[in-house]
């Protein structure tokens, strides 16, 4: 037993910078879905192709801030064309993000002219900082922890302001919202346009911190970010923007420590999705086991008489 509490001791510091990574993508993911309603797979493809925009950029010899910076504009531009598919189009949002994820695949091929990139010898974030400390985890979770603290400020500030309370008011009500003259149309695409760009800004960090990119990166991620996603919110809740905006955070903390715990405990990796699943399920499923498993039949609706 004290064995085991070490080597998951060892690596609560990794995996803690990780889970602050993916955060983004958890933000990214959450915009659309929590406070626009709009269902969004572009995730999956927003966070390997600002990974892969980033490494092309840093290869290249440029700052990784204008790597980040670049990387951000291409997962804007692709959350804004799966909304833009979805409304010039009439096509379904999770068929829109299936289409656009699918064709980040070749860009993003295109992109690196390669399936990978290493990036051991090029510069990234953590070493413009501090070349001596940046294979550091704690440092890392330093880094990322302020960047993630300044995006956590700067929703939670404009979802505050009137256009903040626009936005939310055209997620909650769209027609009631086009009624009082909000443009919901521009809303929408700037909004999971917004979501792509945090998936992407993740994916930027993530291939900074572990030396690489990779074209196959964000395989998966959709469904850890939902799932940390519900987590986060089973914990902190949703009721206010505050906790929207905290979910996320504490959501993906909460997952990879029990990834990490599941791999200490022996789990192989390829049960982590089984795994996964039952997290989600259990959350899903636990104020219903609150409840004592009662349950309420609605019965059908009368037909009305004419």
């Amino acid at each position: 037993m004290f064995d085991f509490l070490i080597s998951f001791w060892n690596v609560v510091p990794v995996t803690f910078a990780q889970s602050l990574i993916i955060s983004f993508v958890v933000m990214g993911i959450m915009i659309p879905f929590r406070i626009l309603g709009f269902p969004d797979l572009t995730s999956e493809g927003a966070f390997p192709l600002g990974g892969c925009v980033a490494a092309v950029v840093l290869a290249a010899g440029f700052n990784p801030l204008l790597a980040m910076l670049m990387a951000l504009i291409c997962g804007f531009a692709a959350g804004c064309t799966t909304a833009w598919i979805h409304l010039r189009f009439r096509i379904n949002t999770l068929l829109a993000g299936i289409l656009v994820l699918t064709m980040l695949y070749s860009i993003n091929l295109r992109i690196m002219g390669r399936t990978n990139i290493a990036l051991f010898n090029f510069d990234s974030l953590f070493k413009w900082i501090s070349p001596s400390m940046a294979n550091i985890p704690t440092f890392k979770i330093v880094v990322v922890g302020v960047l993630v603290l300044l995006v956590f400020a700067a929703g939670w500030y404009f979802f505050l302001t009137e256009r903040g309370v626009t936005v939310r008011a055209a997620g909650a009500g769209p027609q009631m919202a086009e009624a009082q003259g909000i443009n919901v149309w521009t809303i929408t695409v700037l909004g999971v346009g917004a979501g792509g760009a945090l998936s992407a800004l993740g994916g930027s960090i993530m291939v900074q911190s572990q030396g690489f990119a990779d074209v196959n990166m964000g395989l998966g991620i959709l469904i850890n970010g939902l799932a940390a996603l519900i987590i986060g919110e089973s914990v902190v809740g949703r009721s206010s923007t505050l906790r929207q905006l905290a979910a996320p955070v504490v959501g993906s903390a909460i997952y990879y420590q029990l990834i990490s715990l599941c791999l200490t405990l022996g789990l192989k990796p390829a049960d982590l999705k089984l795994a996964t699943g039952l997290f989600v399920l259990l959350m899903l499923g636990l104020p219903q086991l609150r409840s004592g498993g009662r349950y309420r039949t609605v019965p059908p609706q009368e037909k009305v008489k004419e």
